[in-house]
């Protein structure tokens, strides 16, 4: 079965617009994010582009900073400062990668926690990994666990490999796997045998960057797989796994594009809405 990234997306947006258009009619404000970008990196622009015109769609304000790649650690920790103490900026989005002259941790770091929208503040993943409920999950992660409840795909007790240990998505989503009661089994570049792993896999998340990564023979029959990879070759994206073949053989898996890059966005709204109520005092 295809797990369609893209109508769960419209649907969770066509929520979140309402609950916004409720709380604009009765408090008469509207949800504002301050978006950093940092440089001209390709990627970075789509996404950002991608998230305005969503802002734009639901009736969330945003405030623009775009810097060039000269820009200082002191002065962008000095703007992320104002915005933390700015009352009508509900979040902060640094858009990620940063240049190598900004220490992207301490920036990070730097965002107030009920501002930090993209949820890679140390303490929101402490939080995480707490398992406590005050912690904002990064957006992409959320949109795994977002098609794996759509789909009525039950994780407790499964054996569950995560291919990829990023920051951004590989350690988040096997938090949220572990805090649902999965197995989880963490792969990286230096994992031997991957296919050794993979194979035991009753679901299969791979995060990795590298088109056909996961082919037919790495899968258990049955499986569910989850391609988070975005790869562009020759002029067309495509995921971390061989589609056309493990297709035939997995229970569910999701497309490139179409899958969970289409919710990355909507659970980046999501967030900015539970962080305009929280800032707002709004139940």
């Amino acid at each position: 079965m295809l797990m369609d990234g893209r109508e769960l997306a419209k649907d969770i947006k066509a929520k979140i617009k309402a609950e916004i258009d409720d709380i604009k009619r009765i408090y008469n404000v509207n949800p504002t994010v301050a978006s950093i970008l940092v440089g001209d990196n390709q990627a970075s622009q789509v996404y950002l582009n991608s998230q305005i015109k969503s802002y734009q769609d639901l009736g969330i304000g945003v405030q623009k900073y775009f810097f060039s790649e000269e820009i200082s650690e002191a002065y962008l920790l000095n703007l992320i400062d104002k915005l933390n103490k700015d009352t009508e900026v509900d979040g902060i989005m640094v858009n990620l990668p940063l240049p190598p002259q900004i220490n992207v941790t301490k920036v990070l770091n730097s965002i107030k926690l009920v501002k930090d929208v993209d949820g890679f503040k140390a303490e929101n993943l402490g939080l995480l990994f707490q398992n406590n409920e005050g912690f904002t999950s990064p957006s992409t992660p959320a949109g795994i666990m977002a098609l794996i409840e759509k789909y009525n795909i039950d994780l407790e007790g499964k054996d569950v490999v995560v291919v990829g240990s990023s920051n951004i998505v590989g350690k988040p989503i096997a938090a949220l796997i572990l805090n649902s009661r999965g197995t989880v089994t963490i792969c990286n570049i230096y994992t031997k045998n991957l296919a050794e792993k993979t194979k035991n896999a009753d679901i299969l998340i791979s995060a990795v960057g590298k088109p056909k990564l996961i082919t037919e023979d790495m899968v258990k029959e049955g499986a569910v797989v989850i391609d988070v990879g975005i790869n562009r070759v020759n002029g067309k994206l495509e995921g971390d796994v061989d589609f056309e073949s493990v297709q035939k053989k997995a229970s569910h898996i999701t497309p490139v594009p179409g899958g969970v890059g289409a919710l990355t966005v909507a659970m980046l709204l999501s967030n900015i809405l539970k962080s305009f109520k929280a800032n707002r005092g709004i139940i």
